[in-house]
């Protein structure tokens, strides 16, 4: 039996992680912890998944590295500057573990992975992503993930940057740029979590789109990944190759 803590877990995705962990006959809910809550229960988890915001997670992860409990790590936010402090935080606490992914669906993981794919073969690639108005991080982090991963599919074929004539805009109307991408943000009521890539030759476009429509569609993962950690030393980015993808 292994035993889950969960911060974050009277936020939206804290409470599906809660539920998910307490349903599942392997696991065992050791502490859900929220903010201004004692971190001190967590201690003795063997797992803590983190589903906070981008202003607390790394805290939270110094705090349970040093109490050599492993990590599973939902928050955005993730730059390479910080994913590499994580892992001198790690390095300083051998046989803790961490995996952080931008997400658990597997819809998304495959969209990320065909996206990649498909944008060696097109001259024009562009991402929007669009999710519900309360969501504070814009682009998401699934969007920022996979266009990094297409530019590195791109550099790889050697194929150059979007054609793109535009002289005069107003701000932001060609959205942010993620390693020579461009990614579009949707805030709206009624949306949930949702992404698509456009991609486009002469003569023909590709549309790739994945619809999370709960947050059901995330604990395959997560718990593929709280399961995990123990077996990864140091740090893992994406969990990927957990479901064979």
């Amino acid at each position: 039996m292994t035993t889950v803590a969960v911060f974050g877990a009277r936020g939206r995705m804290g409470r599906e992680v809660v539920a998910a962990v307490e349903a599942a006959p392997d696991l065992e809910l050791g502490a859900a912890i929220d903010a201004g809550d004692d971190r001190g229960p967590v201690a003795d988890a063997d797992v803590v998944v983190d589903f906070t915001v981008p202003d607390q997670v790394m805290d939270n992860l110094r705090w349970a590295i040093g109490q050599g409990v492993h990590c599973v790590v939902g928050t955005t936010g993730f730059t390479p500057e910080r994913l590499d402090t994580v892992r001198g935080w790690l390095a300083e606490a051998p046989g803790t573990n961490a995996i952080i992914a931008s997400n658990f669906s597997v819809g998304a993981l495959l969209m990320m992975k065909f996206a990649a794919e498909a944008s060696r073969f097109y001259e024009s690639v562009e991402v929007v992503e669009l999710h519900h108005p309360d969501k504070v991080d814009a682009p998401s982090g699934t969007a920022v993930t996979t266009a990094r991963k297409i530019a590195a599919a791109r550099a790889a074929a050697g194929v150059g940057p979007s054609p793109d004539a535009t002289a005069t805009q107003l701000d932001g109307a060609r959205g942010a740029v993620v390693d020579g991408v461009h990614v579009h943000s949707v805030r709206q009521r009624g949306l949930f979590a949702h992404q698509e890539v456009l991609l486009g030759n002469p003569g023909e476009t590709l549309t790739i789109r994945e619809d999370s429509l709960s947050r059901t569609s995330y604990m395959t993962g997560v718990l593929a990944a709280v399961r995990a950690v123990g077996d990864r030393p140091g740090l893992t980015e994406g969990i990927e190759d957990l479901l064979g993808i």
